[in-house]
């Protein structure tokens, strides 16, 4: 069975191995590709593994042998599933791989708003530290997140590994879902709008889709306090970044921390570039180590599961 990994950069730079996918059958890795190479590269090939490739109808139309998409992520909006499922192809994604490491990155973003650690510590590097009468100072005033309200906007796998950090911080938890009928222990389930009024914090987990596409716009910014935080690891288009940069520098809510942008990497002139109050970070939640070893090891399952029929983490059109 021959495998074709078509931009495995970002998952293995190259401090992992492939091994547990290449003992699976014939293994080919390119760390990216081109549109144009997608075709030619995969002809043969009768499992393909993506991470941010598209995969359309006519990619798709061109590769006869192909039996099996691999996503090297949880998100899929990068494949047209009805064309897939129109040739009899089976997609399978990878699901959880990444919650406590992007859970890990919700906080740092957090922890370093609430604390002022980029500014404190580039003040002491520039002897603001070293010029103090006193033997310690604060940048800006530094408030605990005990007794904070954290909203979790999509409480899946990872909107709840960040509830569980929360709650260890002492942190009241709220939550909007679609399903609203089903109670989660220690977690406030609400409506977007008091979601958006009681947060302190506001970290977006959703999947982008049509329905919550720039769902953080100028109107729903509006109803946030004004000393909020927004934080966002789930995807760049939740956000009307327009709208965000206006508040932010008119201090409609205090801060933001992104790890998503709507253009990625965003031209140097992206919207939020040198907004202060704004740190960005170039989409790694989801990367430690760790999280990259279970995210190979859930592929090469995904790829014993359908070789032996029983196909797992099936994404449907």
């Amino acid at each position: 069975m021959k495998i074709v990994i078509l931009d495995g950069a970002a998952a293995n730079p190259g401090d992992l191995t492939w091994n547990r996918i290449d003992d699976l059958g014939d293994l080919t890795v390119y760390d990216n590709s081109m549109t144009s190479e997608i075709v030619i590269r995969s002809q043969n090939a009768d499992i393909i593994i993506v991470n941010k490739v598209n995969i359309s109808e006519q990619t798709i139309s061109q590769l006869p042998v192909l039996k099996c998409i691999c996503l090297l992520a949880t998100g899929y909006n990068n494949i047209d599933l009805e064309a897939a499922a129109n040739h009899g192809i089976v997609v399978c994604n990878a699901v959880g791989y990444g919650s406590p490491s992007v859970a890990q990155h919700v906080f740092s973003l957090i922890l370093a708003i609430v604390n002022n650690v980029n500014q404190t510590s580039q003040g002491v590097h520039e002897g603001a530290w070293s010029d103090s009468e006193k033997w310690t100072y604060t940048h800006q005033p530094i408030s605990e997140l005990s007794g904070k309200t954290l909203g979790i906007y999509g409480i899946g796998k990872i909107g709840m590994t960040v509830a569980h950090v929360g709650l260890g911080f002492g942190m009241r938890i709220i939550a909007n879902r679609k399903n609203m009928e089903r109670h989660i222990s220690n977690i406030e389930l609400c409506d977007f709008e008091t979601l958006l009024t009681e947060s302190d914090i506001l970290s977006l987990h959703a999947p982008l889709n049509n329905e919550n596409k720039y769902i953080i716009n100028k109107s729903s910014i509006a109803k946030m306090k004004s000393d909020s935080i927004l934080i966002n690891t789930g995807r760049g288009g939740l956000i009307n970044e327009n709208d965000l940069k206006e508040a932010l520098t008119n201090g409609i809510i205090k801060a933001a921390g992104l790890d998503v942008l709507s253009e990625e990497p965003p031209h140097r002139d992206h919207v939020l570039m040198g907004i202060k109050n704004c740190i960005i970070t170039p989409h790694q939640a989801w990367a430690t180590i760790e999280s990259r070893k279970r995210l190979i090891n859930i592929i090469a399952q995904n790829i014993i599961a359908f070789k032996a029929g029983n196909p797992i983490n099936v994404v449907l059109a």
